[in-house]
């Protein structure tokens, strides 16, 4: 079978899986087990029992189960609460200044969390409401958490940071993970600078009579020092990082310590809320570790048949100019995106673009960020982005015609942060340069 008509198989036995709505590891493990039965015959299990074993010893997967367990202790330990408290304290009296809450909270949650869709639904179910009981727009505040909740597997730690380092060759994690500061802070900026125009444009998209209470330079320097343990668990991952004192599944254990110690400062710390962080981070973990192991089969699966090597021959015999072919491989995950689940592309896509990325000699740390960025864009681009469907379960009385409206804005504005960090690659290797 040429090259060509294997790809095709492969991918649209795949996509056509997912398509009737069978999850995500469930399609890569039919997919996997059709394709070993048909390319190898029963010998070929010994490839995928190989793939598994390989995934669960790998020490760069540990970083995975560990950062969600660190998620899981600060938002069920109600910490959120006091961090929500303060930020609104430090905020002010301010025209709009919920808007503002949300993003400054979203951009926080985003490096405490790496779910867009966990954040989502938590500013649905706790800002939401209040935003629209006081008369805030519903559409800009819709866009304001979509906008924000995106932020989350941009800024570090990220669940999908670690899966693309742990895929990808020749890459740094910890790099991948630094990478995703300045860009983060970019999006966050923009979203932010987006509601001041239109604040000022349209003065009832804000309540004249909703602008907070003014506190006292003692009462906001009091908020911030009750933000401090928060700083700790920052520290712990990020900062440990930076100064090369340790690796990413080091700063993982690190961060799952001061998530606990977090917890305890805040009198909120018990054995069941250990217990029941450790039983969900078990079972997401487990899942994310049978997927990315079904993935890396399936990449070994178009290295057998001859695909990986035929697209590279193909690809590299195209004359087309590397601007062009980014904004080809660019396009091609923010279309699929609107119709499949993100995750599912990312490991989809890794042994395809790998190779086409090392033929143009594109900087692999620069475009997985782009990368990752634009995986970021299709989770609220609609009809079927997840973070979307998060908000909607959470904002019963808000319809999806709403929350469809509200996301168009944040995809044109993530997409002009991506535009700008595509012509301004330092924005994304200055930090990573400096490990």
């Amino acid at each position: 079978m040429e090259w060509y008509w294997a790809l095709t198989l492969a991918l649209g036995v795949l996509l056509a899986l997912m398509a009737v709505g069978l999850p995500v590891f469930a399609a890569f493990l039919v997919a996997n087990v059709g394709g070993v039965l048909l390319v190898m015959g029963p010998r070929g299990f010994g490839l995928f029992s190989n793939s598994i074993y390989e995934t669960v010893t790998s020490e760069t997967f540990v970083t995975i189960p560990l950062f969600i367990l660190m998620g899981e202790i600060l938002f069920r330990s109600g910490s959120v609460e006091v961090l929500s408290n303060a930020l609104d304290k430090l905020i002010g009296r301010m025209r709009g200044r919920l808007y503002f809450l949300v993003i400054a909270l979203s951009t926080v949650f985003s490096a405490l969390s790496g779910s867009a869709v966990a954040v989502a639904a938590m500013l649905g179910r706790s800002l939401l409401p209040q935003m629209t009981s006081k008369g805030y727009d519903k559409g800009l505040s819709n866009f304001t958490i979509l906008g924000g909740a995106s932020l989350a597997p941009i800024i570090p730690p990220s669940l999908l940071v670690i899966v693309i380092g742990s895929l990808v060759n020749n890459v740094s994690i910890a790099g991948l993970l630094i990478a995703g500061l300045i860009p983060g802070i970019l999006m966050s900026s923009l979203i932010g600078l987006y509601v001041v125009a239109r604040v000022r444009m349209q003065a009832d998209l804000a309540p004249a009579t909703e602008v907070g209470t003014q506190y006292s330079a003692k009462e906001k320097c009091l908020a911030l020092a009750g933000t401090l343990p928060f700083g700790i668990v920052i520290f712990f991952v990020m900062g440990l990082i930076i100064l090369g004192v340790a690796t990413p599944s080091e700063a993982a254990a690190s961060g799952v310590l001061g998530a606990a110690v977090t917890a305890v400062i805040y009198r909120r710390f018990s054995l069941k809320l250990i217990w029941d962080s450790l039983r969900s981070a078990v079972g997401i973990s487990a899942m994310i570790m049978l997927i990315v192991a079904s993935s890396k089969l399936f990449g070994q699966l178009l290295s057998f048949v001859g695909a990986t090597a035929g697209l590279i021959d193909y690809v590299g015999g195209l004359s087309i100019d590397p601007w062009m072919m980014l904004v080809v491989l660019m396009l091609v995950p923010l279309i699929l995106c609107m119709f499949i689940d993100q995750f599912a592309f990312l490991l989809l896509a890794i042994p395809l673009y790998e190779p086409i990325i090392r033929t143009y000699g594109f900087d692999p740390m620069w475009f997985w960020t782009l990368f990752l960025i634009n995986l970021t864009i299709g989770s609220i681009t609609p009809p079927f982005g997840y973070t979307l469907f998060a908000l909607k379960g959470a904002a019963q009385d808000t319809t999806l015609n709403e929350i469809y409206r509200s996301a168009w804005p944040a995809v044109v504005i993530f997409v002009i942060g991506l535009g700008l960090l595509a012509v301004f690659p330092s924005l994304v290797t200055a930090l990573p340069s400096l490990l």
